[in-house]
């Protein structure tokens, strides 16, 4: 293993332990059952191939087999502190890159506005 592979690999390690600390802090403080169903329910639908299938592209923390192409989902509060950003992104990702190879989510009508909405928040507490 060459010094850029060791140097990325841990860049890696890094970004998934924050990730899951900030899962953990994210899940502890939703607290309520509701709030709990409504993130598990958006995790579905991000792992789902026929829905979300964000883990073709995207590292997320439990996914199993996640792709390498697009940016790890970790620290997702401090990437986007503005939600409303987030949502954008995964409703029309052609908006800010009309090269994406991100699915239209919200424009070709893959996902409700309540599977939107769900996937976002569990996006976002990521």
């Amino acid at each position: 293993m060459n010094k850029k592979s060791k140097s990325l690999l841990s860049i890696a390690s890094a970004l998934l332990i924050s990730a899951s600390l900030s899962t953990s802090a994210v899940m502890a403080k939703e607290g309520s059952e509701e709030g709990s169903n409504a993130l598990e329910e958006g995790k579905n639908l991000a792992f789902t191939r026929k829905k979300g299938n964000c883990l073709a592209c995207h590292l997320i923390i439990g996914g199993i087999s996640p792709g390498n192409i697009a940016p790890p989902l970790v620290a997702m509060q401090q990437r986007f502190p503005d939600k409303a950003v987030l949502r954008a992104q995964i409703y029309d990702a052609s908006k800010n890159n009309s090269e994406t190879m991100m699915p239209l989510f919200g424009r070709y009508e893959v996902l409700t506005k309540d599977e939107l909405d769900k996937v976002v928040d569990y996006i976002y507490s990521l």
